[in-house]
């Protein structure tokens, strides 16, 4: 009987204290989230190689936006903008050309060749009326009058030919020809606009107001291509990173606006969910705690009210309990 009531005991308290290890994390759970603030750097270099001619901001400098971070030397794509602009002004050259006509003593040769048409049918006109009568009285013979109006008409269509062509060289090239020309203008054009913008590549302007978080190279260092010169954190890209139970994710909403702290700053921080994961994972390390230990949670992206350091600890205060 006593081995009996023994046992019964054990599984009884056995039984209590799986309720209490199963209650435990939800009596102790913290009051509130933990996260840490995060940023993203971006990492600006140049398109091409080359020696670092000038460096304008040092580590931990504040910049705004459109200011120089660092010049590159623009030698190569100088040498590169030239040669396309030299093709810019021969394409609109060529084409320009394509609408003239010929050139004036070019044009004056064929006023000349008119000029001699019309004097030979002038000629042949003459003929022509003077063996008309006599072929009519009977003097000459039919055939002549043949052989003077053959003369004449082959004259008038030289001086209609001769005219078509002072005509032709005076129009320019033909209309396929001169589209063709004004596509190779914007073919240049365009290489031109592609050799600017690849020279102010060497010097890139800041995107937006940011902190030079690195700088990798220094003013006569040679640095390679699209390798990073340095690394700007902009405050845009600051995010407060928090982890949420899984029992409480749907409270959350991107949007949603949610308070939290950190040591040393301001009160009432605020901050906008702009990201929930859509999977749940077990909590980091991180922040892992006898107060913080949820198996699984899913991470929250806000953008916090005030500009904040990378890798600060914030408190976040859960939505279910702000009030």
């Amino acid at each position: 009987m006593r081995q009996r009531l023994l046992v019964i005991g054990l599984l009884v308290a056995a039984a209590v204290l799986i309720a209490v290890l199963w209650a435990f994390p939800k009596l102790h759970r913290s009051p509130v989230l933990s996260g840490y603030v995060e940023g993203e750097a971006l990492y600006m270099a140049s398109p091409v190689a080359g020696r670092v001619d000038q460096m304008l901001v040092q580590r931990g400098d504040q910049v705004a936006a459109g200011q120089k971070l660092f010049v590159v030397d623009p030698s190569q794509l100088q040498g590169a903008r030239d040669q396309a602009s030299a093709e810019v002004a021969a394409a609109r050259a060529q084409a320009a050309d394509a609408r003239k006509g010929q050139r004036p003593v070019e044009l004056a040769v064929f006023d000349a060749n008119v000029a001699a048409t019309e004097a030979n049918a002038r000629d042949a006109a003459s003929a022509l009326r003077r063996v008309r009568p006599l072929v009519e009285k009977g003097i000459y013979a039919k055939a002549r009058l043949d052989d003077a109006q053959a003369a004449y008409d082959a004259a008038a269509a030289q001086v209609a030919a001769a005219r078509k062509q002072r005509q032709a060289a005076a129009l320019g090239a033909r209309e396929d020809q001169v589209r063709a020309a004004d596509s190779r203008v914007a073919q240049a054009d365009a290489a031109l606009s592609a050799a600017q913008a690849r020279l102010s590549d060497v010097a890139p302007p800041a995107p937006g107001a940011a902190r030079v978080e690195d700088v990798f190279f220094q003013a006569g260092e040679w640095a390679a291509a699209n390798q990073p010169i340095l690394a700007l954190l902009p405050d845009a890209r600051i995010k407060v990173r928090f982890f949420v139970p899984q029992a409480d994710i749907s409270t959350y909403k991107v949007g949603s606006v949610v308070t939290f702290a950190c040591d040393g700053c301001p009160a009432g921080l605020t901050a906008k969910v702009s990201y929930i994961s859509p999977r749940p994972e077990f909590t980091p390390p991180v922040i892992y705690s006898r107060e913080a230990r949820d198996r699984m949670v899913f991470l929250v992206e806000a953008v916090p009210s005030a500009r904040l350091n990378p890798g600060q600890p914030v408190d976040v205060t859960p939505l279910g309990r702000a009030k």
